[in-house]
């Protein structure tokens, strides 16, 4: 979830030491039943060790998506045969490299070291959000059930996966991009995680230490923010790196529209991605789209299944604090709107559309200077005393002229999940989850808790009212990819204990009045992440909403393991149809995106 304040604040971490996958030390104990996992042993400590580095390849930005048979560009690094084979020796450190890298140290150990949790990287790496290497395309065992034919194609989600571990402050949004893929075919699946080769990826490995700056760990304070940016300005003088190449991490969600797959992360513009017919994944480039996109995008566009359009926006810490933007059927970047009427910085992370309109929240966390040179926090925070907004505006506006916005106190939309039109337009509604404790947001992710709302917003008579889906905490919800921008009835959302651990998935009917929900908890020990549903018959217009499949990782705490889960949507327990057993652990992560073979072909 890393945001777009951070291509304006400058950090770097220590050197460090390449990562390898996480040596588990175990020690046995007797666990209560779990609906799909044996008592197994209880993980007691993760070792990371030391592994020798290896070369890729500087990424590029291009003008525009590449052609429909590309061959890989940039020219993919050896590790996309396999991380072993062909790998280049990493250069020597510059001797200039090496006198930077021991005043981060002096920066991490003296002056502003990771003393809180949020920001400590031995409570923040703990457990399953431990990093792991690339894995090349490795087969899995399904261990229950069988794959549906219409799950053939590949399952991929996005989360941070730091390249190096770091010695000072580090954030859970810091992380290096990783991109684990199943790819299934004929009821077989394999598993393939690589790194999203992004700029600041690729000059990072060459350098054998981090460079680039972490916006929600390196400037806590007024100390820490000058003697980070001062060592950044630095090293961009001496030609370590460039931001104008992008300083981006891609590392939080994917979106695939125009015939290309994109690899998100609302601080960059979207990296270019294709899997390969074995199941390997490649970065192919930074897109620009012909120079017509800018500095960033969100990381959330809305895909609108019915005309193939794509909506997205950027935002960032200088007017205009949001631009508006949207994508024709063949991924052309149409014109900016930029919104001035939005007179002050805020986290816009998501929004949603309707076929009339598109939505914006302005909420209660932004950019709180004062609080960082006084209290030593982030320069990204809340405040209590702003009461949030939405703003709606038509969808194909040109300008902001017909924007308009709404007061909603006590609003704090992060991430929406669906909206609609009712009465001829007149009236739109929004569901999303509401964060309750927003002050905890960035600090205390385990004290946040996130109620579903339906929100009506008549723009007749500007009134606003809100009705409570769910009182669990929810977030992570997604729907049937066919009905964004559709009034819909189901939604699947994560269930948060606490967040950011999802402890299992929950159907929800908002349609009723009442309260009507159905649930698969995955057990003691056990969390997965984001949901995402999968159609039995996409094409199919008579097909029931609910017609298809929940999928997600689970990874069990007590045994290392990870698996793969398919769930009949349909079913009042969300029941079990398939599990893969993956070759290694899948460290949890932030949101995913189901591509079907015949997508998988055109990219």
């Amino acid at each position: 979830m890393m945001d777009a304040f951070s291509s304006s604040f400058l950090s770097t971490l220590p050197p460090s030491t390449k990562l390898r996958s996480p040596v588990i030390t175990t020690t046995l104990r007797s666990t209560s039943p779990s609906p799909y996992y044996a008592p197994l042993p209880y993980i007691s400590s993760v070792r990371i060790e030391e592994k020798p580095p290896t070369s890729t390849t500087t990424t590029k930005t291009s003008h525009q998506p590449p052609p429909q048979s590309p061959k890989a560009w940039p020219p993919p690094a050896p590790s996309y045969a396999s991380p072993s084979v062909g790998a280049k020796k990493r250069v020597e450190p510059r001797l200039s490299t090496m006198i930077f890298n021991t005043f981060d140290d002096i920066i991490n150990n003296f002056i502003d070291p990771p003393l809180r949790p949020s920001v400590d990287p031995k409570h923040v790496l703990s457990h399953n959000f431990a990093p792991v290497d690339e894995l090349p395309p490795t087969p899995c065992e399904v261990i229950q059930g069988s794959l549906p034919p219409c799950l053939d194609g590949a399952y991929i989600r996005n989360g941070p996966n730091p390249q190096f571990l770091p010695r000072g402050p580090y954030h859970l949004f810091d992380g290096d991009g990783m991109l684990h893929s199943i790819r299934i075919s004929k009821g077989k699946a394999t598993l393939c995680s690589r790194y999203v080769k992004t700029y600041k990826y690729s000059i990072e490995n060459q350098m054998g230490s981090p460079v680039f700056p972490n916006v929600f760990s390196g400037f806590n304070g007024l100390t820490a923010a000058a003697t980070r940016g001062a060592l950044s300005a630095v090293r961009i003088l001496s030609g370590e790196f460039n931001p104008a190449n992008g300083i981006g991490l891609a590392n939080t969600s994917l979106a695939l529209f125009g015939n290309r797959l994109y690899a998100l992360g609302e601080s960059d513009l979207p990296y270019s991605i294709r899997l390969t017919s074995t199941g390997d994944i490649q970065t192919l480039g930074r897109i620009d789209f012909n120079r017509k996109l800018f500095m960033s995008m969100t990381a959330h566009p809305k895909i609108d299944d019915d005309t193939g359009e794509a909506f997205a926006f950027r935002y960032g810490p200088v007017p205009p604090y949001l631009t508006y933007f949207h994508f024709d059927a063949n991924g052309n970047k149409q014109p900016d709107v930029p919104i001035f009427s939005m007179t002050r910085p805020s986290f816009l992370h998501d929004f949603a559309i309707t076929k009339k309109y598109a939505i914006f929240a302005d909420i209660q966390i932004g950019m709180n200077p004062m609080d960082m040179i006084i209290g030593g926090g982030s320069p990204v925070g809340t405040d209590p005393a702003k009461v949030p907004r939405i703003g709606i505006i038509p969808r194909y506006a040109k300008d902001e002229s017909e924007i308009r916005w709404f007061d909603v106190p006590g609003f704090n939309l992060i991430h929406a999940i669906n909206a609609w039109d009712e009465d001829d337009g007149n009236v739109i509604v929004l569901l999303a989850p509401n964060i309750l404790s927003v002050e905890h947001t960035l600090e205390r992710m385990d004290l946040v808790h996130a109620l579903v709302e339906k929100v009506r917003i008549d723009l007749r008579t500007g009134l606003v009212t809100r009705h409570p889906i769910s009182a669990r905490n929810l977030d992570f919800a997604v729907l049937n990819p066919a009905y964004v921008a559709k009034k819909n009835k189901y939604v699947y959302a994560a269930v948060g204990d606490p967040m950011p651990k999802i402890a299992g998935v929950v159907k929800l009917d908002v349609s009723k009045g009442e309260r009507q929900e159905c649930s698969r908890m995955y057990g003691p020990g056990c969390f997965g992440g984001e949901p995402f549903f999968v159609a039995k018959e996409p094409q199919n217009p008579e097909a029931d909403e609910d017609d298809g499949y929940v999928v997600s990782y689970v990874h069990n705490e007590n045994t290392g393991e990870s698996r793969f889960l398919v769930m009949d949507a349909q079913s009042h327990n969300l029941d079990i149809v398939a599990a893969v057993k993956l070759p290694r652990r899948v460290p949890y992560g932030f949101h995913g995106l189901f591509v079907r073979e015949s997508d998988l072909n055109k990219l």
